[in-house]
């Protein structure tokens, strides 16, 4: 259903049963909530300070090699939102991998 690498990969597919404006009844299939990893499943490599203008693809890119991992970022940041990690412009940020 996902890319492998996709953040939502791992989460379970459920169904449920709904009966449609017609009365039909269907199955819908859904993915799971995810929540964001703790910090106790997470391996720090680095700390980055974060400078106006920049962009979560590039650091990703950098660090590890990927930019479509930037909500890897965001995970070890605590955030749901990229836009609620850019906002902290002059702090550092933390760059981590999740232990699988």
């Amino acid at each position: 259903m996902f890319d492998p690498t996709s953040r939502y990969a791992s989460l379970e597919v459920a169904t449920a049963r709904v009966t449609d404006a017609r009365g039909e009844s269907r199955e819908v299939r859904y993915v799971r909530r995810r929540f964001l990893p703790s910090g106790d499943s997470q391996v720090s490599l680095a700390e980055h300070l974060l400078a106006q203008g920049e962009r979560l693809d590039h650091l990703a890119a950098r660090y590890l090699n990927d930019p479509t991992q930037f909500w890897r970022l965001c995970d070890a940041n605590g955030v749901l939102h990229p836009d609620e990690l850019l906002e902290r412009v002059g702090q550092s940020i933390r760059v981590a991998t999740t232990l699988r």
